[in-house]
């Protein structure tokens, strides 16, 4: 037997019938896939990371993307091969709208992944905002991005969420973010005491920035106190609720110190007929 009658040698399965030439083509379609991913991956990829200092996150989804696209051409190639593609495309069509009408939204987050690490929206480390949820990217996959609240706990968003609503990315700010405390004192307090009180809480935070100095504003005549507005300006987006915190126990020390009082609310109840209670 010469190697052409070799390759000729076939195994029917069904109505299929699949040659030794079949069979070592598709070995060599995968073994191409394979160097093809290996040589993208290694080779242009890592060139391009480098030269643009791409993060590690979308470093690593774009590999996967890329490796899907490269896996899937070789499966349909092989199907080719075999010449069993159209037959199972064209028996499979009512399944697969099916299966695409019931995956839409995976490929909606999918996409969105996709626009992700073209458009570069949001990276690894970044601090965003999402319905309220503040929280830091720690990995950008294909369809979903994990990420960890403040109270340290993971989350698994999807990719669309972060394309489609409204979300606040702190980190691109390239300059500090103002923060503001809202604070109420006495009728007839000193006000300018007051707002050097303020002012020196917050300069005593080591995370408030001097320049921009921090800044007061008399907001208001409330029903039982004088509202201020302290302004300040820092680059701790992930943690502010704590520096606000520090500020607010200082400011509430300063306060004790130098007499001035945070009043609570207050009614005068007037009676029309005294007497009758008597």
């Amino acid at each position: 037997m010469d190697f052409k009658e070799f390759l000729e040698l076939y195994v029917q399965i069904g109505k299929f019938k699949l040659t030794v030439a079949d069979i070592l083509a598709a070995i060599l379609i995968l073994a191409v896939a394979k160097v093809s991913i290996w040589f993208l991956n290694q080779v242009m990829l890592g060139r391009y990371f480098r030269r643009k200092q791409v993060d590690l996150g979308r470093q690593a989804a774009l590999r996967q993307f890329l490796g899907y696209i490269i896996w899937v051409l070789a499966v349909f190639a092989i199907l080719e091969t075999f010449g069993i593609s159209s037959m199972i495309w064209a028996s499979s069509a009512a399944l697969l709208v099916g299966i695409g009408l019931g995956l839409q939204d995976t490929f909606k987050d999918l996409i969105s992944g996709i626009v992700i690490l073209v458009e570069g929206t949001v990276e690894v480390g970044d601090i965003v905002e999402l319905d309220g949820t503040v929280a830091r990217v720690n990995e950008i996959g294909l369809r979903t991005s994990k990420m960890e609240t403040r109270d340290r706990v993971s989350i698994l968003v999807p990719n669309s969420k972060l394309v489609v609503d409204k979300v606040t990315n702190w980190s691109h700010n390239e300059s500090p973010t103002r923060f503001n405390i809202m604070v109420g004192v006495a009728y007839g307090s000193d006000l300018k005491l007051v707002g050097n009180l303020l002012i020196q809480a917050a300069k005593k935070h080591p995370k408030v920035l001097k320049d921009p100095v921090p800044l007061v504003q008399f907001k208001n005549f409330g029903d039982s106190s004088l509202e201020f507005e302290l302004l300040f300006f820092t680059e701790e987006f992930f943690r502010i609720e704590n520096v606000k915190s520090d500020i607010r126990l200082t400011i509430d020390r300063l306060f004790r110190e130098n007499k001035v009082q945070v009043p609570f609310p207050q009614r005068d109840l007037w009676l029309r007929n005294p007497e009758v209670l008597r």
